[in-house]
């Protein structure tokens, strides 16, 4: 019988999965069920009492938001360093916003460890193998990635430099110092910048990077407060603090991106 050979290894035992049409299964008898979203859960630690990643209120209020066009800049520019015909890898792929535009012109990957992510992105894009996993521990077999993306998600050098062909691309995007700053200001009494960006990466070259900086205008209470709920400041503000917003019918913010392009040395 012809094995379809899926894009993922098992989490168990790092052997191949086979794509068995309603399951992926190793050679050593590990499987793994498709959803009927289209995704797998790769994930072994399933704990029904923990919360894994975003939960259904920041991704509806990120696709609300990104449907929008705020950040298609962004998109565009991603898009255009990783180019065509590329085996990719998006680690943090989240509802699928940057995903499903890569998709167009490269063989796409998406990890996420967030379920109610990955629902939104399997039905978004629907030719992209999706699964529930973590960033620190990818089921991608070594070398086999030509293009790692990592778009504010967290970080895992030495996971992204092992899926990566040697002289495979790791492309980051970070958020910089004034990055939201004015809806920042809208909440907090003494609102903080970012952290710098962070350029040296262990067993990388730095190829390119290239700043974003321009402003958005949300002329609806409703987009400012789905901003505001796809970020983490949101979880981290109190009631009192977060009702500061929907008093608001516009509002103008900075956003400034950091895309930084690696090759693996």
């Amino acid at each position: 019988m012809f094995l379809k050979e899926s894009k993922l290894i098992c989490p168990v035992c790092k052997a191949k999965l086979f794509d068995l049409s309603t399951q992926l299964k190793c050679l050593k008898g590990h499987s793994f069920d498709l959803s009927k979203q289209g995704y797998v859960n790769l994930l072994l630690d399933n704990s029904h009492n923990k919360r894994h990643g975003d939960d259904k209120l920041m991704v509806k209020s990120r696709t609300d938001f990104l449907e929008k066009g705020y950040y298609s800049p962004l998109r565009d520019a991603v898009c255009e360093i990783v180019g065509d015909n590329q085996s990719v890898l998006d680690a943090g792929c989240g509802e699928g916003y940057y995903t499903e535009k890569i998709a167009e012109r490269n063989t796409v990957c998406g990890i996420d460890i967030s379920k109610d992510a990955l629902k939104s992105a399997a039905k978004r894009c629907p030719d992209v193998s999706f699964a529930v996993a973590s960033i620190f521990c990818i089921p991608v077999q070594d070398c086999s990635q030509d293009v790692v993306l990592n778009i504010f998600a967290p970080d895992s050098n030495g996971e992204f430099f092992r899926v990566l062909k040697d002289g495979g691309r790791l492309i980051t995007v970070q958020p910089m110092e004034n990055h939201l700053f004015e809806l920042k200001k809208a909440v907090y009494d003494i609102p903080y910048f970012n952290p710098g960006v962070e350029i040296e990466r262990e067993g990388f070259d730095l190829v390119s990077k290239r700043e974003l900086k321009y402003s958005i205008t949300l002329d609806t209470t409703e987009d400012i407060i789905s901003l505001f709920k796809m970020t983490p400041y949101y979880y981290k503000t109190g009631k009192k603090d977060q009702e500061k917003l929907s008093k608001l019918n516009s509002l103008t913010t900075s956003v400034e991106f950091c895309v930084l392009e690696y090759k693996k040395k």
